[in-house]
């Protein structure tokens, strides 16, 4: 009996043993997965993501508990959180985050022909293109969007494509902005590519449009 007695007893003590190992592990395991996480986003070039990019990235199918991981990280200063569904680094860039909050979209308009040395006047928006008109502060920065055509939304001529952020060329934004605004003054034309201008208006599949543009060109020489 006293044998017996003895070899249950050890029994349940390895039983014990074993499960505390196994809560300890998992407990280990989830903790090291949290980590995994933040380094595999940080380590990434993008700075913007979805949270299905990240569930790729990371390998992790359980959208709810790898939500409840990020929204941790959100609180504790290591992720941002600037719109439902995207995480961001702290440094995130705001041209690829434009990028991301609607797709199929691309930053186009005033911001670029104002990088282009276009339009003077400074503009602190973000301009994109996309398939709705929205205006979003994130931030204290402003994302407008405004709609276009689905065939020429998506149409990818004239689109560079450099890191995560879809950006039209200097060419493509004024073909954009005269197709969306019947007049508009611009402070300098020389730097488009005009050969270029006249190959790209296909695209919009407008004869008022190429009326336009090829006044405009030959009133600025």
């Amino acid at each position: 009996m006293d044998f017996s007695f003895d070899s249950i007893g050890f029994s349940n003590n390895i039983n014990y043993i074993c499960e505390l190992y196994i809560s300890k592990n998992k407990m280990y395991s989830s903790q090291n997965n949290s980590q995994n996480i933040v380094l595999a986003v940080y380590k990434d070039q993008r700075t913007v993501f979805r949270l299905k990019d990240i569930s790729m990235l990371v390998g992790e199918t359980n959208f709810q508990s790898l939500n409840r991981k990020l929204n941790y990280y959100v609180h504790t200063g290591k992720l941002l959180n600037p719109r439902r569904g995207i995480y961001a680094k702290p440094d995130y860039n705001h041209e690829e985050l434009a990028c991301i909050i609607y797709t199929p979209s691309y930053i186009s308009l005033e911001y670029v022909l104002q990088k282009s040395g276009i339009l003077f006047q400074y503009d602190s928006r973000i301009t994109a293109i996309s398939y709705m008109n929205r205006c979003i502060e994130i931030n204290n920065r402003t994302f407008q969007f405004r709609k276009i055509k689905n065939e020429i939304l998506v149409n990818i001529s004239g689109i560079n494509r450099c890191e995560d952020i879809n950006i039209a060329s200097a060419e493509r934004a004024f073909l954009d902005l005269m197709y969306l605004t019947t007049e508009y003054y611009f402070d300098n034309l020389n730097p488009l590519n005009r050969k270029t201008i006249y190959t790209l208006l296909s695209i919009y599949q407008s004869k008022a449009l190429s009326e336009r543009v090829k006044k405009i060109l030959q009133n600025n020489g």
